[in-house]
């Protein structure tokens, strides 16, 4: 049979080999992109592996049997990831989240925590260590995540309703399977839980208003996140989009009244939102309807060490090659060209969307490939 997949250096195209500059400046943690924006964030794919194929992320009509993925030789090491993360914190950054793909399906993940779990930001303060998962794995691995350092972790979850959820994962999963595993972070302390559903108009958005029921008395944070046009496999097209204001409007007019609350920090991703009785929060994502490019401090590391300024980002930076020469740059030199790349930045494909709905048709990397 012949095999069926997207070669990743048509989807992921870097520029030309980096260069060293030639005079080297020491990191100050105050690096700044071309619209004046901070780097405060960065996001590491372990893994372009997933155990699910949910209808928005990794389709099956591609990601089948035959898909290819990438050897095991061709991705970041711990110790390559490690070091490549501690160069960012020099920078400013100050969270790291491990994604995927499901990064809890790279072997011995814990060993990479405990690295990443040592590094200080630029004024001596341990990093906010999180991660995102499908939560398939997480009932047996919470504990075990929590003593090797990490601090939280983020759980994509589509639908209560058994049927609808196995229809988004396409894997005959179980809803309860991942709700045990929630369970089992908020137990190990890895908390607040945040569970992401993405609501895609006619597919899962009835599933609205009973994910808001079961989350109002818990602990754990619900967002709500628009249907986005990540990558190029998964069709997406405008009028699947439900809106966030519509979302909040419907739970509203459930019964539930809310009210809005300040952000935790600038550049959060989340509108944030309170149960008028106080029993819990949510929050709502709305990169397609209210674009937050303005304030994104977040960089990308794809599994085989390319570094992305923006989630919907056509070419990469390769590091990997940087970490792999012959000629054995040092940490210095490394930051310098992260400086070049980030001062250069000027991404804003979600604003620049909003105005033309062309622009989302145009090549772009794969979210399995550099997480969400």
């Amino acid at each position: 049979m012949t095999e069926k997949f997207i070669p990743l250096k048509e989807i992921s195209p870097s520029q030309p080999s980096l260069s060293i500059p030639e005079v080297l400046t020491t990191p100050d943690g105050e690096l700044r992109d071309a619209l004046g924006r901070p780097l405060h964030d960065l996001r590491v794919s372990v893994t372009d592996r997933c155990n699910f194929r949910c209808i928005y992320c990794m389709p099956k009509e591609v990601f089948d049997k035959d898909y290819r993925y990438l050897p095991h030789d061709s991705l970041l090491s711990f110790e390559e990831i490690a070091r490549i993360s501690s160069i960012f914190v020099a920078h400013g950054v100050r969270k790291i989240r491990l994604t995927g793909g499901e990064p809890l399906l790279r072997k011995h993940l814990e060993r990479l925590i405990e690295m990443l779990a040592k590094l200080r930001t630029t004024d001596g303060q341990p990093l906010d260590l999180t991660l995102t998962t499908n939560g398939s794995l997480l009932a047996r691995k919470a504990q075990s995540l929590k003593d090797a350092g990490l601090t939280r972790v983020t759980v994509s979850l589509d639908a209560l309703d058994d049927t609808i959820f196995k229809r988004m994962n396409d894997v005959d999963f179980s809803v309860n399977e991942v709700l045990k595993g929630i369970d089992a972070a908020e137990a190990a302390g890895l908390g607040p839980v945040k569970v992401n559903m993405v609501v895609k108009a006619g597919l899962n958005d009835q599933e609205i208003i009973p994910m808001a029921r079961y989350f109002k008395d818990r602990q754990a944070i619900l967002r709500f996140i628009e249907y986005m046009d990540v990558g190029a496999s998964n069709g997406w097209k405008l009028d699947e989009v439900l809106p966030s204001a519509e979302v909040i409007q419907r739970i509203q007019d459930a019964g539930m009244p809310l009210q809005a609350i300040d952000a935790n920090y600038t550049g959060e991703t989340a509108s944030r939102w309170r149960h008028a009785d106080g029993s819990g929060e949510l929050g709502v994502i709305s990169s397609v309807t209210q674009a937050f490019c303005s304030d994104c401090s977040r960089a990308r590391l794809s599994t085989e060490g390319k570094l992305y300024t923006c989630l919907f980002a056509s070419h990469g930076h390769d590091l990997r090659a940087l970490l792999r020469s012959r000629q054995q740059h040092d940490d210095l030199a490394i930051a310098n060209v992260i400086s070049q790349i980030w001062q250069g930045r000027s991404d804003r494909y979600s604003e620049l969307r909003s105005k033309s709905t062309d622009l989302s048709q145009r090549r772009k990397i794969e979210m399995s490939y550099i997480g969400g």
